[in-house]
């Protein structure tokens, strides 16, 4: 990956988007837009100045954790490889890899200990 921060997005697990959505826009000065997820529902953009900055959505049955939570995404070379060593490392793969369109692909991994992390080898846009 470039040399910058690899956190990539950050993305807010709620099980309630609008109380969730009014209570970040008002306390951080965002705006919202939703879009259609397909199977998901609905996804929602948090927007600065016009700007997509993170995102937020409804839990889902493969969805790590409980509750409402944020959580980051950490970009990768090869997610492929990423998914195979965690296993390897001691950790365990809680979503294996998938593909989001227009995004790149996604899994979700837990350390030893169980710390989460979302990792995401995005696409390469030309």
């Amino acid at each position: 990956m470039p040399e910058h921060n690899p956190f990539i997005w950050r993305e807010l697990v709620t099980t309630d988007q609008e109380l969730s959505g009014v209570f970040f826009s008002k306390l951080l000065g965002w705006t919202m837009k939703e879009v259609d997820a397909g199977e998901f529902g609905k996804y929602t953009l948090f927007q600065k100045e016009g700007h997509d900055i993170a995102g937020m959505m409804n839990p889902t049955p493969d969805t790590p954790g409980e509750g409402s939570y944020w959580h980051s995404y950490v970009a990768v070379d090869n997610i492929d490889a990423c998914a195979k060593n965690a296993a390897h490392l001691g950790g365990k793969v809680l979503v294996p890899p998938y593909d989001v369109p227009d995004v790149g692909s996604v899994c979700v991994v837990s350390d030893p200990t169980g710390a989460v992390i979302h990792l995401m080898q995005p696409l390469v846009h030309e």
